[in-house]
């Protein structure tokens, strides 16, 4: 019941900003940010970290996350072995009301656990985001835009696959975008806040960098900083893995796909990791790109040895 109440409200919330922030509701075109044609999305932190600029498009990602062979706990005198992958399938959306807000739905998807020890081998879905995306500063002269968004994730995943525990959260995000010729500077910050002791509270900063060489080849750099700022009492949720154990003995958080609720994951509290990939613009409205990621941070105290994104963006 609680969960319920939780879930109308935010989607209540949600309606209220709609409704509020348009007198009239209709699709506004890309036309509008014509300033802005260069700009691309960020590829790593995918849930958290997004182009500060509202757009209408359809965003389909594929993730494939290496889990550290070890991993340090309270419950060994010795690291854990773990090792094997998660995979992600997810489609994101964003829909541009008027040239300075839009609907975003940030997370989705189905998620594949694969790990070579200790834990088993599940797959469900992921938990369920939606929030509103403002652009308070947008200048197209200047190519210049800062954004701020409010979205909520709900526990609708399921509980196999570290997912679908407590009674939600609240993400407050700011967004930064700044283009120079052929370079794009982007920034995030923000805090993703529960609703419930079950998850830990944290915070996070991604920043981004980019040189278009040509339409085909735009490599970039970003990194990721992840810190909890109140842990979690998870302990017993996600029963289905080692009896409801994982969040009373690991270390660490996990990251922008995992909020473990651990209750000691301020022995660890910050993960840095750093991309280098690159996007290609096939057509005026459609982009891929591919980043590679791992941990700046050591690996025996987080959830990532490595990491894999590969997206496709439709502007529309």
């Amino acid at each position: 019941m609680k969960q319920s109440i939780i879930t109308t409200s935010a989607l209540g919330m949600l309606s209220t900003l709609v409704f509020a922030g348009t007198t009239e509701v209709e699709m506004a075109s890309n036309s509008a940010n014509d300033g802005f044609s260069g700009a691309r999305r960020p590829i790593s932190n995918p849930t958290l970290f997004d182009l500060a600029l509202p757009t209408t498009n359809i965003h389909p990602l594929f993730i494939y996350h290496g889990l550290p062979n070890r991993i340090n706990t309270t419950a060994a005198a010795e690291d854990l072995a773990l090792g094997g992958d998660v995979e992600l399938y997810a489609l994101q959306f964003e829909i541009a009301l008027n040239e300075r807000l839009s609907i975003v739905a940030a997370k989705d998807g189905y998620v594949v656990m694969d790990p070579d020890e200790t834990l088993t081998d599940q797959s469900g879905f992921a938990n369920l985001g939606l929030g509103m995306k403002y652009a308070f500063l947008l200048d197209p002269v200047s190519e210049t835009v800062i954004s701020g968004t409010l979205s909520f994730e709900l526990p609708t995943g399921n509980s196999d696959v570290f997912q679908g525990e407590g009674d939600g959260a609240a993400n407050l995000i700011l967004s930064g975008l700044k283009l120079v010729d052929d370079w794009q500077f982007a920034g995030g910050l923000g805090f993703q806040i529960p609703f419930s002791d079950e998850q830990s509270t944290s915070g996070w900063m991604s920043a981004h960098v980019s040189y278009e060489v040509c339409s085909w080849f735009i490599p970039l750099v970003e990194v990721n900083w992840f810190r909890v700022l109140d842990a979690g009492n998870g302990t017993g949720n996600f029963p289905s893995q080692v009896d409801g154990a994982v969040p009373a003995v690991v270390q660490f958080e996990g990251g922008d796909l995992f909020n473990l609720g651990a209750v000691n994951s301020v022995d660890n509290r910050d993960m840095v990791t750093a991309a280098l990939g690159f996007r290609s613009r096939i057509t005026d409205s459609v982009d891929v790109g591919c980043a590679y990621e791992i941990p700046l941070t050591s690996e025996e105290n987080g959830i990532m040895d490595e990491r894999v994104t590969v997206d496709l963006i439709w502007t529309f």
